[in-house]
């Protein structure tokens, strides 16, 4: 079973990419972020076509996420459980025997300010959705996380250390999420990479692969014996008019 996240920064902008992306790597779940469209301009005639089973939540001019398969969705939720929160950042069921978090974390557009602290209680939240289930839930987390875990996530460690995305508040919050118990994938069987899934558009960003790695895909630590692969599809942030995000998958044995 293939996952793959991706934020799109615009569906209506990037549609043709989306189709494209699912026809040459046929993922079995596509999880999308910034949407950046109201719940009834969703293209669902176009992508139905592709994907059998749509869910998505839109909101007019930012954030919105949606989860297309091939594979049923089940107990599909939004937004985490005890929590109110209008803004539409958070998907999650049950798919292929697992349980799936879609999501687009907070920016947090700069250290101290209301944003950031609002970005810290959303992790939070998502800490206390997580431990509404047992540790050995197959769980999987996906989604444009907005946080650089490590420094080697980083194209200049130095220049962006204390910064947003890559803030120790940031990291520490993330790394609570994962405690529950979940593995970052990527960085375990890519110890040493310095590989980004975002570039900025300004300053020739991706030219220069000035990056980073904010697009994750995280998994419960019982099921990283099954995970095949997981891969920065970094040749599609070079087609024309690209979102500045990458997409991501993730290949599960099941």
């Amino acid at each position: 079973m293939r996952i793959t996240t991706w934020n799109v920064n615009s569906l209506r902008v990037r549609l043709p990419h989306v189709l494209r992306f699912a026809e040459e790597q046929a993922p079995d779940v596509l999880c999308l972020q910034e949407l950046k469209l109201s719940q009834d301009a969703f293209p669902e005639e176009e992508l139905r076509a592709v994907f059998p089973h749509l869910e998505w939540w839109g909101q007019p001019t930012y954030n919105g996420v949606a989860i297309l398969s091939k594979l049923p969705l089940e107990d599909v939720r939004r937004g985490f459980a005890g929590w109110k929160d209008d803004e539409a950042r958070v998907l999650s069921c049950l798919v292929g025997g697992v349980r799936l978090w879609c999501l687009y974390t907070p920016n947090g557009q700069a250290v101290g300010t209301p944003k950031f602290l609002y970005k810290l209680e959303w992790l939070g939240h998502l800490r206390e959705d997580l431990d509404r289930f047992e540790t050995g839930t197959d769980v999987v987390v996906v989604g444009d996380m907005n946080v650089a875990p490590d420094d080697l996530d980083l194209w200049d460690p130095f220049k962006l250390d204390g910064q947003i995305l890559c803030h120790p508040d940031e990291r520490g919050a993330l790394q609570r999420v994962l405690d529950w118990g979940l593995l970052d994938p990527f960085r375990e069987k890519n110890p040493y990479a310095n590989e980004f899934s975002w570039w900025d558009y300004q300053k020739m960003g991706f030219q220069r692969n000035h990056g980073l790695r904010i697009d994750h895909t995280f998994v419960a630590r019982h099921l990283l014996p099954s995970v095949g692969a997981v891969t920065i599809h970094r040749d599609v942030r070079g087609w024309d008019n690209p979102s500045d995000h990458a997409p991501v998958s993730l290949d599960l044995k099941r």
